[in-house]
């Protein structure tokens, strides 16, 4: 395989399952000591490894085809290093599944087995498009329109109101965006919005949220919003992977009424890779998983 890899990251009952695509076969490879450990419910990475080695040397004993046809490619583990880890295709881990001593099999197999043709799954497809083509590139920056241009290309096709401001009040959690009526004029008063510095960037993010613009499909358009202008006015982005769902959840409840926590939670989270794949295809995961 080439060393440049489109890297994905699923998440089951809300722990990591690294794959990594195959362009040469047309399949995904997914990492063993990811499933294992869900497999086991095990956070501890050397639990994990050691139980690996246990089933497979268990495997081997039995003949059977499933330690053989492991592979090894590079991941990028906790430290931000790549280290060689075995990896499985689908069928693969399909039998790794049924070989595990116990019930919860079933449900992660349920999952795993599962064709995502829903609306997320599908824009989520063509979120990641928006890194092999230079589209991402001719969206304003900032800007209403944008954002509006972003939110058309991930759920063209898919709602009818894609690229449409809401005509109706919408509300989450008690907590109640702007009125329809009131939509157009703060709008205008975002765009006026500077968006130099990370402060404001961030702040101009944040009221962008309070507008709520779409009937659906807000946080996972905005999100791509804010790191095309961080990308344009800062040269960074977010490393989505490195900040919590509930973390991020949370300073988004309070940023309604002070953003300094929002933040400080995404300036931690910076990065310069802003060119990188991995990065992106890993937003996107990110970003999606937020919105589970």
């Amino acid at each position: 395989m080439k060393e440049q890899q489109k890297i994905s990251i699923r998440f089951f009952d809300d722990r990591e399952v690294r794959a990594v695509w195959d362009d040469n076969h047309s399949k995904w490879w997914f990492s063993v000591l990811d499933i294992v450990g869900v497999l086991n419910e095990e956070p501890d990475y050397t639990k994990t490894r050691n139980y690996w080695k246990y089933l497979k040397a268990k495997l081997k004993k039995k003949n059977s085809q499933l330690v053989s046809d492991t592979t090894q490619l590079k991941l990028t583990a906790a430290d931000g290093k790549k280290y060689k880890t075995d990896m499985l295709d689908s069928e693969g881990i399909i039998e790794l599944s049924k070989n595990f001593p116990n019930n919860k099999a079933t449900k992660f197999l349920d999952w795993f087995l599962y064709s995502d043709t829903s609306i997320d799954g599908q824009s989520k497809k063509k979120a990641y498009t928006l890194f092999e083509s230079n589209l991402i590139n001719e969206f304003e920056v900032g800007t209403t329109k944008g954002l509006l241009q972003i939110h058309a290309y991930l759920f063209g096709g898919l709602y009818d109101f894609a690229g449409q401001i809401r005509d109706i009040n919408i509300s989450k959690g008690g907590y109640r965006f702007v009125y329809a009526q009131h939509l157009k004029s703060t709008l205008q008063q975002i765009d006026a919005m500077p968006q130099t510095t990370l402060e404001e960037i961030i702040l101009k993010y944040a009221e962008m949220n309070k507008a709520h613009p779409f009937k659906e499909g807000n946080g996972r358009s905005t999100r791509v919003w804010l790191d095309i202008m961080l990308k344009k006015y800062l040269k960074k982005c977010v490393d989505w992977s490195k900040i919590k769902k509930e973390n991020y959840m949370n300073a988004m409840i309070i940023s309604t009424v002070d953003s300094s926590v929002l933040k400080q939670l995404l300036e931690t989270a910076l990065t310069i890779k802003i060119n990188d794949r991995e990065m992106f295809m890993k937003g996107i995961d990110y970003s999606y998983y937020y919105e589970e």
